[in-house]
């Protein structure tokens, strides 16, 4: 199979789902937590690699990889378009998917199509599994099993990128970085590393430094590399790995927003001026490096002069599903959805429960003075027109706004970190939350798939009572009411049989449709009001909203 000729027929559902069966196989069911995880017999990509015939073309593969704790898939998604607005055919390989495991592979921009995927993948994975049974392959050892579900998806990632012949593979490591089943490449064009903080502490350390150590795995002898500025902790880690490979290691400038003339980031909040100067570094190393480059962009950029209009149409045009976006619910059946709006960010590591917090409130109150503003249009034609007070656009845009969370997060994260920075970072721009909901992934976690979402079952809800107690502990250190967190009781049963603990200020819910059923009630039940929803501290969650909300 070359370029992109797979020469099969459309697939069925069945043989998707057949696909997603496959691929869930490979998830382990050990915690990441487990300290065993580090390394995890490593050497076993390099086999992969060889089965698959990819050592060459990964070689000659012109690679962009990126590490960070936060910003590094937005990163990924900046440098892409500027790039494919370049006129280059770009490869993006990015983590995790929120709704189909085909988000992961970019091809132009674009999720892979089904017809593509599914006839790469079983090249994959009956090649592996041939020569992995039958230990027939002479350059392996005989221990060797298949591989783990990342792994998996890195090595789809590159024979996709090889057969589809992209100019340009652009790769979001998925978990720090020197064991990183994406670090294979050997000889990447140019390296970056986004914003450091603490976040998979379990696995990577329990210090920035240590972090820091862990994502300067991806850097290469000789190989340039960019990051953000960084705590001083992890900055001189940074230079210090750096320096022993002879690596330039540079600190891109964040974008001034006077270079967009006038236009906005694809991508909201004012974090991303980080991300997108770093991105502008990584794209400016790439064209000079491959030889697409006539001027010195970088210098130009750094200088604050100009910035090429390709880059700006890329900068301006990126598109990332799960971060800082705003989705109207467009299921609920009343007269007006923007009733309830979905405000979803897939933060989860103290540092990013602040910028979404910020995010949010400022969000929030752009809506309100854009709804205020249609308020008094309304009011002033009413002069004119006494059947325009009575209208729709009247009665929407007079309503008042409640805030309302929406959380869940793994359990090795610490909700005591979490849960403080963002109430305290919302209450700074005077926003405080009516309620809030918690609720377990809808993802299981040993299924993949963009199917519809399981049933609610009987589940484990003792991760989800721990959120609402610590949430329930700010609320009483704030009101100074120790009271308040003993309210808490079984509030109702549903119709589905499944208890809801509830209280005053929070609710859990045994399931995420439970919770947004609850919503959707109570908005029709207060039809002057707005419900505007935070969904945060788990991509995942992100992901299983997504699924119920968009169209």
């Amino acid at each position: 199979m070359s370029g992109g000729d797979t020469g099969s027929p459309k697939p069925s559902v069945a043989a998707y789902d057949e696909a997603m069966d496959a691929l869930s196989s490979l998830i382990t069911k050990r915690s990441r937590a487990d300290k065993s995880n580090k390394g995890d017999r490593y050497d076993l990509l390099f086999d992969y690699v060889k089965i698959l015939d990819l050592d060459e073309s990964i070689s000659q593969m012109k690679v962009i990889h990126v590490a960070g704790t936060k910003g590094k898939g937005s990163t990924c998604t900046f440098t892409e378009a500027i790039l494919r607005s370049c006129g280059f055919r770009t490869g993006l390989f990015t983590s995790p998917h929120l709704i189909d495991v085909r988000e992961r592979f970019r091809l132009d921009g674009v999720d892979i199509c089904e017809e593509k995927f599914l006839a790469y993948f079983w090249w994959c994975w009956d090649r592996l599994k041939a020569c992995i049974s039958s230990r027939s392959y002479e350059k392996i050892s005989e221990d060797v099993p298949m591989p783990t579900y990342f792994r998996f998806l890195a090595l789809l990632a590159f024979k996709i990128f090889a057969a589809e012949q992209v100019d340009v593979a652009i790769l979001e490591v998925g978990l720090g970085g020197k064991f990183d089943a994406t670090n294979v490449v050997q000889r990447p064009v140019v390296c970056g590393i986004s914003s450091l903080g603490y976040d998979h502490m379990e696995i990577l350390g329990n210090t920035l430094g240590a972090i820091a150590g862990e994502k300067a795995g991806i850097f290469k002898k000789g190989v340039p590399a960019f990051t953000v500025p960084q705590p001083d902790e992890a900055m001189s880690v940074l230079e210090e790995k750096a320096s022993q490979l002879d690596v330039s290691l540079q600190v891109a400038t964040p974008l001034d927003s006077n270079l967009l003339n006038g236009h906005s980031l694809g991508l909201d909040g004012d974090h991303q001026y980080l991300n997108a100067g770093l991105a502008i570094a990584l794209c400016s190393t790439w064209l000079q490096k491959t030889g697409h480059l006539e001027v010195n962009y970088l210098e130009q950029t750094v200088e604050q002069s100009s910035l090429p209009e390709q880059f700006v149409k890329g900068l301006t045009t990126a598109m990332l599903q799960g971060r800082a976006q705003i989705v109207p619910d467009k299921f609920i059946d009343i007269e007006s959805p923007g009733d309830l709006v979905f405000y979803l960010d897939g933060a989860h590591s103290p540092e990013s429960m602040e910028v979404c917090a910020r995010w949010f409130s400022l969000a929030i109150k752009e809506d309100d003075k854009q709804q205020s503003s249609l308020n008094n249009q309304a009011h002033d034609d009413s002069t004119a027109s006494h059947k325009m007070v009575h209208g729709n656009q009247f009665e929407t845009s007079s309503k008042n706004s409640t805030q309302i969370l929406l959380f869940n997060c793994m359990s090795v994260r610490d909700p005591q970190l979490l849960l403080p920075r963002l109430m305290n970072t919302c209450a700074s721009h005077g926003v405080f939350f009516r309620k809030a909901l918690f609720v377990p992934n809808t993802s299981v976690y040993y299924k993949v798939g963009s199917g519809p979402l399981p049933p609610a079952e009987s589940v484990d809800l003792s991760w989800q009572l721990t959120l609402q107690r610590v949430w329930e502990n700010i609320i009483c250190g704030e009101k100074g009411d120790a009271k308040n967190s003993e309210s808490i009781s079984d509030e109702h049963k549903d119709g589905t049989e499944m208890r809801v603990k509830s209280g005053e200020s929070s609710a859990v819910f045994p399931s995420l449709p439970l919770a947004i059923k609850w919503l959707r009630d109570h908005v029709r039940q207060n039809q002057s009001v707005r419900f505007q929803v935070l969904v945060t501290g788990s991509l995942h969650l992100v992901g299983d909203v997504l699924r119920l909300v968009k169209k």
